[in-house]
C-alpha cells in the first residue's frame, strides 16, 4: 500500500478549515497530522477551539489534536491553507520558504505572476509556472505555493472552459447569487439578509473578472497570457446556506448550434477523470434539461459536491447563449478544490520530492 502524505491545515477552525477535515477524514492519500489557527485557539484541543458548524460531528481523529501556531515548523509533508487573506500572504510564504508545499484557498497570492491559479480540469499545464517560482524565490527545496480560485470563479471558469476550447469565448456576462457560507462564520447579520438580497460582495466581481482570464490563459515557463475574453460580473448575497448560482451569458468566437454547445458541456472530461483522482467527479459538468434546475438545495451536492450543474441552456437574443450554473461553494469552491489540486500534483510528480524528504520525520 502506498504511504500517506501527512498534511497540515492552516486556519483549521474556520468554515473552510472544517470542510477540509470533513473531506480528509477517510482520504486514501492524506492523513491530517497538524492543525494551526489563530492565537485564541493555540494550545487548545481542536474540540475546545472549534465551534463546529457543519452537519455531523467533529471527525473523531481531530477532536483531541492540539491546535498550533500558524508558523513553521509543523509536523506534515504539505499544507492546505484556509487563512484569511489579510494574514495568508506572509504566513503561506513563510512556510514555502521553509520548504513546505502550500496549497491555498486564500486570495492573497492568486494573481502573483509565478503562482499557478489551478483548476485541474481546466489548466493543469499552469503548473509549469512552478519552474519560474523555484528559480525566482528563495524557497527551500520542496517549497512551493499553488492556489485555487475564488469559489464563484471556479464554477464560472469550469463552465466556460469547454466552450472556449471548442468554439472560443469572446465575452461573458455573469450574475451570481451567492450562499451565506461564502461569507464565513458568523458572516452576514440575520437582519441584513432576512427578507433581503445584498447586491454587493466586496472584491468579488473583480476576482471573477481577473481570475477567469488567468485560468483560461495560455502559459509558458515564464508567464501566463490572459485569455482575450471580456468578462463582466455582478455579485449578490442571498439567503441560501450553501451553493453558489450564476446566470451566465456568452458570446462565442465562431458559430455553434445549441446542440453543439450542450454536447460540449455534457461530454467534458479532462485529466483528473483520466487519472481517476480520488476527489474528481466522473462528470465535472452535469447538464440538466428541467426548466427549473439547477437549485442549490437539490443540486449543490452533485458529484460529491465537486460537479458543476448547468441548466436552462438557451439561445440568447443579446449574446449567443445563456445558462445557469451551480456548484457547492465550500467543496468545489474551496476545500475540495484544494484537495483535488494536491491529488493532481502528486499524480504529476510535483510533490514527490518533498514527500520523500519528509517521510519519517517527526518534526521539521
Amino acid at each position: 500500500m502506498d504511504r500517506k502524505y501527512r498534511v497540515g491545515i492552516l486556519g483549521a477552525t474556520g468554515t473552510v478549515g472544517q470542510r477540509f477535515l470533513q473531506l480528509l477524514e477517510r482520504h486514501p492519500q492524506f492523513e491530517v497530522t497538524a492543525l494551526a489557527a489563530s492565537e485564541r485557539s493555540e494550545n487548545k484541543t481542536y474540540a475546545e477551539a472549534c465551534a463546529w458548524r457543519l452537519p455531523g460531528e467533529i471527525p473523531a481523529f481531530a477532536r483531541g489534536m492540539r491546535v498550533e501556531s500558524p508558523r513553521p515548523p509543523l509536523d506534515c509533508d504539505l499544507l492546505f491553507s484556509s487563512l484569511p487573506s489579510d494574514m495568508a500572504r506572509d504566513v503561506e510564504e513563510s512556510f514555502a520558504q521553509a520548504g513546505y508545499p502550500v496549497i491555498s484557498n486564500s486570495s492573497a497570492c492568486r494573481m502573483q505572476k509565478d503562482v499557478p491559479l489551478l483548476i485541474p480540469e481546466v489548466n493543469p499545464d499552469h503548473l509549469r509556472l512552478l519552474e519560474k517560482q523555484r528559480a525566482g524565490r528563495k524557497f527551500e527545496e520542496g517549497g512551493l505555493l499553488v492556489t485555487n480560485p475564488n469559489c464563484s470563479t471556479i464554477m464560472i471558469a469550469l463552465a466556460l472552459a469547454p466552450l472556449h476550447r471548442r468554439f472560443g469565448v469572446e465575452a461573458a456576462m455573469v450574475t451570481t447569487l451567492q450562499a451565506l457560507s461564502g461569507a464565513g462564520y458568523p458572516g452576514v447579520a440575520s437582519l441584513d439578509i432576512t427578507d433581503n438580497v445584498l447586491p454587493f460582495i466586496e472584491n468579488e466581481e473583480e476576482k471573477i473578472e481577473s481570475e477567469t482570464l488567468k485560468i483560461l490563459g495560455r502559459v509558458d515557463t515564464e508567464h501566463i497570457e490572459p485569455a482575450p475574453i471580456r468578462v463582466s460580473a455582478q455579485c449578490h448575497r442571498v439567503n441560501v446556506a450553501d451553493g453558489h448560482l450564476a446566470a451566465i451569458r456568452v458570446k462565442l468566437a465562431r458559430h455553434a448550434s445549441l446542440e453543439e454547445v450542450r454536447e460540449a458541456l455534457a461530454s467534458f472530461t479532462a485529466l483528473p477523470q483520466q487519472l481517476r483522482l480520488h476527489s474528481a467527479p466522473a462528470q465535472p459538468i452535469l447538464v440538466r434539461e428541467e426548466p427549473d434546475r439547477p437549485q442549490p438545495r437539490r443540486d449543490r451536492d452533485a458529484g460529491g459536491g465537486m460537479s458543476v450543474t448547468i441548466g436552462r441552456l438557451r439561445s440568447d437574443r443579446v449574446l449567443d447563449y445563456r445558462f445557469v450554473a451551480l456548484s457547492h461553494n465550500t467543496i468545489r469552491g474551496a476545500a475540495g478544490a484544494a484537495i483535488l489540486n494536491a491529488e493532481l500534483m502528486i499524480a504529476m510528480g510535483n510533490l514527490a520530492v518533498q514527500a520523500a524528504q519528509s517521510y519519517g520525520r517527526e518534526s521539521r
